[in-house]
């Protein structure tokens, strides 16, 4: 039988010795300073637009420029030859992952401990934010309009936080309730110090953590209403095993392809303009002034109009939309071997064996899916293919086991080609996730070549 007969599913570690190999390490190191550095959705833009800078992109250049939609999106632009009128290629992630934030009015103090009170964000396990060190990041506009960027966790001699959690000597009942109702939402308050302030009798701890934040920041207890403050995984990135072959840190879905996306435009020779853009709220619905529902993409379409010296007319903006092809690049869920029971093993994505093209998302019978048309993955195959790059295909899940959605159909809904495609995941959602550094080259091989062909 022919070989090219069997469509199969190969781990790459065998396809890259020597220098090649050395390509992987270099992209994955690069990578982990990133992530290391772009706890938030913020942090992320700030890391990429900096990034840029030194690849000579800027808000005002002509070929090559970036726009910045309210400090949460971010769209870099490279101009090609070819007219705008004739399609786009554009690649959308999103930079925000689950995590923990806090209420607006989130400091109160209960037996002699001071906490704040929070609300998740996107979907987690709650129990996986309980007994570990966490960190707080973000900012908090006072009353008289200044800025002030929060950073605390992380560097040396920081403190941490954390949420407590119930002995297990006195866990019976606990232990009786489900694991969903066990761990309740209005019980992840972290606490934030336990010293009281002297000579107060009512709230003394919390009138000092206020006391230490107005010295330290200048803020006031209103000054809350006016913030963005999020708690994340205290700690670095890491590489994983003896082989170190995998990468194991915070916020891989979806600051892995928000990474190799932008990096893939920086370095690729497009012939069509380019673009790769930031979403935020992706993991509450993409809704939002900020998210991939709003009118932000057809804000950058005028936009390479207007530098392009074409009137931005309704019609032009929908004839580019219409001609152009897009990838929604965000993360699939990877095979574990302990759990394989979740997976449908001939549509399930492995670690370690390429970038996964996902023709469709959703839950229950495709709820909710772009589900994108033969046509366009046929092109997509032929780019991957003859540009050298390792991909398998892959569904989330089994049909009846779950499943989820991506920015895809709301990038669809401009009658648009879309079709997702990103790197595996172990653990996602998690505070530790896991990628394969073979999976994350070929990825931005993956987003590199469909930016040149």
């Amino acid at each position: 039988m022919k070989k090219d007969l069997v469509f199969e599913k190969t781990n790459l570690w065998t396809k890259y010795e020597g220098k090649d190999r050395d390509k992987v390490f270099d992209y994955a190191s690069d990578y982990m300073e990133f992530l290391k550095n772009s706890k938030t959705e913020r942090l992320t833009l700030k890391y990429l637009k900096n990034l840029s800078i030194k690849k000579d992109f800027s808000e005002d250049g002509r070929k090559k420029f970036f726009i910045v939609n309210k400090n949460k999106n971010i769209a870099f632009i490279k101009i090609g030859k070819i007219s705008p009128l004739e399609g786009i290629k554009l690649i959308g992630s999103h930079s925000d992952s689950p995590r923990i934030d806090l209420k607006q009015n989130p400091l109160y103090e209960k037996d002699g401990i001071a906490h704040f009170k929070t609300h998740y964000y996107g979907g987690i396990k709650k129990y996986h934010y309980l007994s570990r060190p966490l960190s707080l990041y973000g900012v908090i506009f006072t009353k008289d309009n200044r800025e002030i960027e929060i950073m605390i966790g992380d560097n040396d001699n920081d403190p941490v936080f954390t949420i407590n959690d119930l002995l297990p000597h006195l866990s019976r009942t606990q232990y009786e309730k489900s694991l969903k109702d066990a761990f309740e939402g209005e019980k992840l308050n972290i606490i934030v110090g336990s010293i009281p302030l002297k000579d107060e009798k009512e709230n003394s701890v919390k009138k000092m953590i206020l006391k230490i934040l107005n010295e330290k920041y200048g803020i006031i207890e209103e000054d809350f209403v006016s913030a963005e403050l999020e708690i994340v995984p205290q700690g670095s990135v890491f590489d994983i095993g003896f082989d170190r072959s995998l990468v194991g840190g915070y916020g891989h879905d979806d600051r892995v392809c928000a990474f190799s996306s932008t990096t893939a435009l920086f370095e690729s020779n497009n012939k069509h303009t380019v673009c790769s853009i930031l979403f935020d709220k992706e993991e509450v619905g993409s809704t939002g002034a900020t998210g991939a529902r709003s009118l932000f993409l057809e804000d950058i379409i005028i936009e390479i109009l207007k530098r392009e010296k074409i009137e931005p007319t309704y019609e032009n903006l929908r004839k580019v939309l219409k001609n152009s092809d897009f990838i929604s690049a965000d993360v699939s869920a990877g095979i574990d071997p302990d759990f394989p029971e979740v997976h449908e093993q001939q549509n399930g994505a492995k670690i370690g064996y390429g970038t996964v093209v996902t023709k469709f998302t959703g839950s229950a019978g495709k709820s909710g899916a772009n589900d994108a048309n033969a046509e366009y993955v046929s092109k997509i195959r032929k780019i991957l293919s003859e540009n050298n790059v390792s991909w398998q295909a892959a569904e989330l899940g089994k049909v009846d086991a779950g499943g989820g959605g991506t920015i895809a159909a709301f990038l669809a809904f401009f009658n648009s080609n879309v079709i997702d495609c990103g790197p595996a995941v172990l653990s996602m959602h998690s505070p530790f996730e896991i990628v394969s550094k073979v999976d994350l080259y070929e990825t931005f091989k993956a987003y590199k070549a469909f930016f040149e062909n």
